[in-house]
């Protein structure tokens, strides 16, 4: 069995893909962001990310998407629903710790082009624009 088929079977290939993918960010932004370089570094073969990934912006659109659920983690843990302006302020520092701990990522979340019809970036997007909604209706009652 070759290396390549023999390491695609290691276990959840679309898991190492995206922690293939968040090692490159960190090291390198986002220009060294490709298929390639995340099949080289999950130790599979080149065409393997294919299988979960059709180009470059679908892989960028799940990174995306899982920065966006880690994001409304940091943001709930810090209050989970804030009523009071000292609440409200403990997210917003939670949003910017998050932002300055996790740079590439944050610009890949906002920055970077992804693929606008990715569901999993939909839905992920969604989640957190409605918890924003929900703790600004929340410490500010009357406004939508």
């Amino acid at each position: 069995m070759s290396q390549a088929s023999g390491t695609y079977h290691h276990g959840d290939l679309r898991a190492a893909c995206l922690r293939a993918a968040r090692e490159l960010l960190e090291e390198d932004g986002s220009s060294g962001l490709s298929l390639r370089a995340v099949a080289r570094r999950a130790g599979v073969s080149a065409t393997a990310p294919y299988r979960h990934y059709a180009d470059r912006d679908a892989l960028v659109s799940a990174v995306a998407a899982e920065g966006y659920r880690e994001l409304a983690g940091h943001l709930a843990a810090a209050h989970p629903s804030p009523t009071t302006p000292d609440e409200l302020a403990a997210v917003a520092d939670a949003y910017v710790r998050f932002a300055l701990g996790h740079p590439a990522l944050f610009r890949v979340m906002f920055a970077e082009p992804c693929d606008p019809t990715s569901e999993e970036r939909v839905r992920a997007t969604a989640a957190i624009s409605e918890y924003v909604r929900d703790i600004v209706r929340n410490a500010f009652p009357g406004t939508d």
